[in-house]
């Protein structure tokens, strides 16, 4: 009953406060921003809202964007009432970051309900200042008192899929919200840069989906200014401008950031690209990434994604990047680890070890941004993720089982993969007996998507790790590409109990209907390790 009033008191406080938002937000045109406009004139906007990120137990990122430049105020309190406050002066929303701006709170009180409150002051005359916005989160525990709830899917805007008011735009983000999770793992294809919208798209029975088409969404993105206006397109949608308001994001990206399948060096035979330099392309998409989602940026490497955030003694998440450091995609079955073979990078990959054995939380997700036990082609005899259909590790498998007998070796248990990537829902259990590679402990791994895009599936099972298929949820033989009007789109959720520690996973419908849950018991010797 505890966890249902909080979760009550929740929704009472994040309606308020992101009625207020969307009140106070409400975009005034449908047509995002090609580029930074620059405004004389009136209040300063946040047309495209507030958002929180990256929370901890005494930190969160918040972010927002201004109409033209001006200087980001922050206010955060305990209460909604914002008796007592704590009043910081922020960076300058500038062209030169799309005027976005974020700011790190620090020294928030653990396993608290936080208010917080931006506003901009206009740089041509300080005297101006726009209507302020109001969010909320909560921060992590310092002890096993609560349980620990997060969200996590993926794929949004994909496949021609854009926002249709007729259909209720971005409508898996006010399902997500209302399941009132601490945190949301977007585990990659935030935007998709590489797939144009059309105003109509013709169903099968006949009717139209009709999309919101900016000039950034109506050709492949190239610029700094094109990725950019992915980003304010998305924000376009009502419910992620609400969900931003009061749910945080944990982001990530994968391929469509940039280009479908990208790896570093590729060179491009795409006659919609001018500019084929893949890598030119991903500087300008990072850049855009960065710029839109509250992630923690890392002052000694700005410009690097992968992160691990501590959630208390329940839980550390790992958010690693799988597309930055790989090798080129390739037949995967070269025999020893090299450039070639390259994954995550020999650096991120010792990154990872070091995080998950100085971890002590009870639990350790990795966020990755593609699937382990599934095939991702990337053509007939090339593979897009470490999977390559058959026999012992080899290719971009000789990393992955690096990683898995690191973790044998030290003992390090109650490790859990979660993903998107594939368009569809499944939760996969691996086990030595049944793999070809024995040198592992079992685990987990579940995937789930897409938010907003063409739905598929099943993908083909990786004998390697030995995966089980436990659940699956996907569009029917002849349905691959299914939109969103058909439903086949999922999201997951998690729980650790504060009391017994176990973890339960849960996938649900568009609608937010249950389709599928497992409880995980922890493997004793982690807890308080």
């Amino acid at each position: 009953m505890a966890n249902l009033l909080s979760r009550r008191r929740f929704l009472r406080a994040s309606s308020a406060v992101a009625a207020a938002a969307l009140a106070a937000s409400t975009v005034r045109c449908r047509r995002a921003p090609q580029a930074p406009a620059i405004v004389t004139s009136g209040r300063p906007l946040m047309e495209q809202g507030i958002a929180s990120g990256d929370v901890t137990a005494n930190s969160a990122i918040i972010w927002s964007r201004c109409d033209r430049p001006a200087q980001m105020l922050v206010e955060w309190s305990t209460t909604e009432s914002f008796a007592e406050l704590t009043r910081i002066v922020g960076p300058a929303a500038v062209p030169q970051t799309g005027l976005t701006a974020r700011l790190e709170l620090r020294g928030l009180p653990p396993g608290q309900r936080i208010f917080y409150r931006v506003r901009f002051l206009d740089l041509a005359d300080t005297r101006i200042e726009s209507v302020p916005l109001t969010g909320t989160f909560r921060t992590a525990p310092l002890s096993t008192g609560r349980n620990v709830r997060f969200a996590w899917s993926g794929d949004t805007v994909g496949q021609g899929w854009g926002i249709n008011p007729e259909f209720g735009g971005l409508r898996m983000y006010r399902t997500i919200r209302d399941k009132a999770p601490d945190f949301f793992i977007h585990s990659g294809d935030t935007i998709y840069a590489d797939i144009p919208l059309y105003e109509r798209v013709t169903l099968d029975d006949g009717t139209s989906w009709r999309n919101i088409v900016t000039p950034a969404k109506s050709n492949v993105a190239q610029t700094l200014d094109e990725f950019r206006g992915n980003y304010l397109y998305n924000l376009l949608d009502d419910n992620l401008r609400l969900f931003n308001a009061s749910i945080p994001t944990v982001a990530q990206w994968d391929d469509h950031e940039v280009r479908n399948n990208w790896y570093p060096g590729q060179v491009l035979n795409d006659l919609r690209y001018q500019e084929r330099n893949v890598d030119v392309l991903a500087a300008r998409a990072r850049q855009a990434f960065l710029e839109h989602m509250p992630n923690r940026i890392d002052p000694a490497d700005p410009t690097r994604i992968y992160r691990s955030l501590a959630f208390g003694p329940l839980l550390d998440v790992f958010v690693i990047d799988q597309r930055s450091y790989r090798g080129p995609n390739s037949n995967n079955r070269q025999p020893v680890m090299s450039p070639a073979t390259d994954f995550l990078g020999q650096r991120q990959l010792q990154w990872l070890k070091d995080g998950l054995a100085k971890s002590t939380a009870l639990w350790k997700v990795i966020a990755a941004d593609m699937p382990l036990g599934l095939i991702c082609r990337d053509g007939p005899d090339t593979f897009e993720n470490a999977a390559n259909g058959d026999g012992p590790p080899l290719g971009r498998e000789l990393e992955m089982a690096d990683l898995l007998s690191f973790l044998k070796a030290r003992h390090i248990r109650n490790v859990v993969f979660v993903t998107a990537d594939v368009h569809y829902a499944t939760s996969l259990h691996f086990h030595p007996d049944r793999a070809v590679f024995k040198d592992f402990d079992p685990f987990w791994e579940f995937v789930s998507g897409p938010m907003h895009a063409g739905s598929y599936g099943p993908a083909e099972l990786d004998p390697t790790f030995g995966p089980q298929v436990l659940f699956k949820a996907h569009p029917p033989a002849g349905r691959g590409g299914a939109g969103p009007a058909e439903g086949y789109q999922y999201f997951g959720l998690v729980e650790i109990d504060a009391a017994s520690g176990v973890m339960t996973v849960r996938q649900h419908d568009l609608a937010g209907r249950e389709l599928y849950r497992i409880d995980i018991q922890p493997v004793r010797p982690a807890w308080g390790a």
